[in-house]
């Protein structure tokens, strides 16, 4: 599958034959905060953090997680991205440690994928 940018929704099967065909249960993908989309569909957050900032998204915007789409609940979201290390926003860390930005991303990606 070519690198998507998801800004209305896709069908939570669409992510699961996604995932099959990369890395098998999992779909990573890069959160705008700010402009409420998603792009999926790359072997690395970083290339999709870059294909969003050529689109206009700002850095301090961009979260990396990992979507299990076989999984409900808090089980569907991973947050985990080496461009989620971002010292001079307060996030040292692979994780996503605000949880201001942990719901805003959660409420994205639930307006996103839909269920069937």
């Amino acid at each position: 599958m070519p690198i998507t940018i998801i800004e209305e929704k896709i069908n939570k099967s669409k992510l699961l034959e996604i995932a099959k065909q990369q890395f098998g249960d999992m779909v990573k993908a890069v959160v705008d905060i700010e402009r409420a989309i998603m792009i999926i569909g790359a072997e690395l957050h970083a290339d999709e953090e870059a294909l969003l900032l050529k689109q206009g998204s700002k850095q301090k915007d961009l979260w990396g997680i990992n979507i299990y789409p076989d999984k409900i609940g808090e089980e569907l979201i991973e947050f985990d991205s080496m461009i989620n290390l971002r010292p001079s926003q307060g996030n040292r860390s692979r994780d996503v440690k605000d949880p201001i930005i942990r719901e805003k991303i959660i409420k994205i990606v639930n307006q996103l994928i839909q269920e069937s």
